[in-house]
């Protein structure tokens, strides 16, 4: 005896809601962006009920006082109806909010006829304002697994045919209550998309904490190296604005590449932590304005008093020797006296010493700055550290030491090579930090993106002196920014910041010196993507 056909039917729309309802499950999981997920809840739910209209609530507990945040709207019968976000008290007053508050699932036939000892009412102000007829209404809790309700899913008119276009006129003939199977079914995707909305706020709550931890981390770099302060930030700022324009190029070596959203984030978060590893660079390294350090400077400024005041001492003692001298003999007051003429020799060869002595200590603060020195203050700097004086124990002793003449020679910089290895050795500390951190799928190439923005081209760079095509592209975005951003800003100590134009010309020759990606600095110049700072600061300009 076969089935009847009222029955196989109902089995078959039964079996494609089943399938319905695992497609929406599997939807709901892969949805990242909040309002794209509330949206699908929604759309998802209207369809299975033949809803004309819906909106969906977020209960909000932060402030001490609970709200309903209206999230999202839909409506078929007037689909240019403008949505706008706004809260309201959580009350029982409204239906959402006695949804929220209670738990219970509203299922009204006629949301103008309502029972007279409840305390919940229906707000027409709306239907008026959009000449709208809310008939039918299910409102259910979005509970999660430990029965918090997180928001409130409700659904207006069941239309008897979903093509149906809804008037005030025809609203009481075309639609009908909604079914208790359907509430059932609702009730369920009411709970799974609870959870999906949770998981969402978990995301963006562990996405919010992990961009505090990244800010602070910048914070703590700069409070160690308050002279580049804001570097981080100009450095992510170029690079995600370079890898923007790398994805409108559309010919050429870079048209291949395209990054989206998630490898967009791992890009930013790579260049502000770039120079994390500084934090295990000694601090007078780091801070280091001059090629010596302040405290040397002190010291030598001490000895050259100290060899002064030994010089004018030792005048004053010849000088006497001299007078005894002469008073045990006849002396004549004549101009050619010669006891005279050796005082005055005396105080010629004296002040000279004393004359060339100010003068290394003018070298001195010369070569002191971090510029490139010819070949002659070389020599002299030669002649300085054969200059000695004796100490406070009558010690002979050079003026400046041997390790202190080595900084004084440095060519270029302000570093000498032994701290320019432990200066470099920040890219090696970056990488070592930031690969303990257990990151998420999307963002794991963070560490050998941020440790990768000094690697040259040609394999001249550090710290592992890859070559091209060993260099991931982000990297070498980084690398133009980090350079340009380290040639122009204006708070560095040892240097003057320069304008762009110099800046641009340096980078070029960089290319073409095979350091720096040639394609990348030519699009970094033509999209002037180096104006994103000046954008910034305006920003900043206004906020103060």
């Amino acid at each position: 005896m076969g089935e009847r056909p009222e029955f196989q039917q109902a089995l078959t729309e039964r079996t494609a809601l089943i399938e319905q309802l695992l497609d929406i499950g599997a939807a709901l999981s892969g949805t990242q962006d909040l309002g794209t997920l509330l949206n699908l809840i929604l759309t998802k739910s209207r369809e299975i009920t033949n809803s004309d209209a819906g909106s969906v609530y977020l209960v909000d507990r932060q402030d001490p006082v609970p709200k309903l945040l209206f999230k999202a709207a839909q409506n078929a019968s007037i689909p240019d109806l403008s949505f706008r976000e706004f809260s309201i008290p959580l009350t029982d007053k409204s239906l959402a909010g006695y949804v929220a508050l209670t738990g219970e699932t509203l299922n009204l036939p006629d949301a103008y006829n309502l029972p007279q000892d409840k305390p919940y009412r229906l707000d027409r102000s709306f239907d008026q304002m959009i000449s709208y007829r809310t008939r039918s209404v299910l409102i259910l809790p979005m509970q999660n697994l430990q029965g918090e309700i997180l928001g409130v899913l409700q659904l207006i008119n069941r239309k008897t045919d979903k093509n149906i276009i809804l008037n005030p006129e025809n609203t009481l003939a075309l639609t009908k209550p909604f079914s208790e199977w359907e509430e059932r079914i609702l009730r369920s995707l009411a709970s799974q998309a609870a959870v999906s909305i949770e998981r969402n706020q978990l995301q963006n709550s562990i996405e919010h904490l992990f961009e505090g931890f990244v800010k602070a981390s910048v914070q703590v770099i700069e409070q160690r190296d308050p002279c580049t302060s804001g570097h981080s930030e100009r450095v992510a700022e170029l690079t995600v604005r370079l890898c923007e324009e790398v994805n409108q190029v559309n010919s050429g070596i870079l048209r291949p590449y395209y990054f989206d959203d998630r490898q967009r984030k791992e890009l930013r978060y790579a260049a502000l932590l770039h120079d994390f590893g500084k934090i295990g660079v000694p601090e007078a390294v780091l801070r280091k304005s001059k090629k010596l350090y302040n405290e040397q400077l002190e010291i030598i400024r001490h000895r050259f008093a100290l060899a002064q005041r030994g010089l004018e001492l030792e005048k004053v003692e010849a000088k006497y020797q001299l007078l005894l001298q002469a008073s045990h003999h006849d002396h004549s007051t004549a101009p050619d006296c010669p006891h005279c003429q050796q005082v005055e020799q005396l105080d010629i060869h004296f002040n000279q010493v004393i004359k060339r002595l100010s003068d290394y200590w003018q070298l001195l603060q010369a070569a002191n700055e971090p510029q490139v020195l010819d070949q002659e203050p070389f020599a002299e700097l030669h002649e300085l550290s054969q200059f000695s004086y004796r100490d406070i124990d009558g010690e002979l002793k050079p003026l400046i030491t041997p390790e202190e003449l080595q900084q004084l020679r440095v060519l270029r910089g302000n570093l000498t090579a032994e701290e320019r290895l432990v200066m470099e050795s920040h890219v090696s500390h970056t990488y070592e930090f930031l690969k303990r951190i257990p990151w998420t799928t999307h963002l794991q190439q963070v560490p050998t993106i941020a440790s990768g923005h000094h690697e040259k081209l040609d394999g001249t760079g550090y710290p592992l002196g890859l070559k091209q095509d060993e260099i991931p592209l982000q990297a070498q975005m980084m690398a133009i920014a980090d350079i340009y951003d380290a040639l122009t800003a204006g708070d560095r100590p040892y240097k003057r910041g320069l304008p762009t134009i110099t800046a641009l010309k340096i980078l070029k020759q960089e290319a073409l010196n095979h350091k720096v990606n040639s394609d990348l600095l030519l699009l970094f110049e033509q999209r002037q993507v180096y104006q994103v700072l000046s954008h910034s600061l305006d920003v900043v300009m206004k906020l103060a």
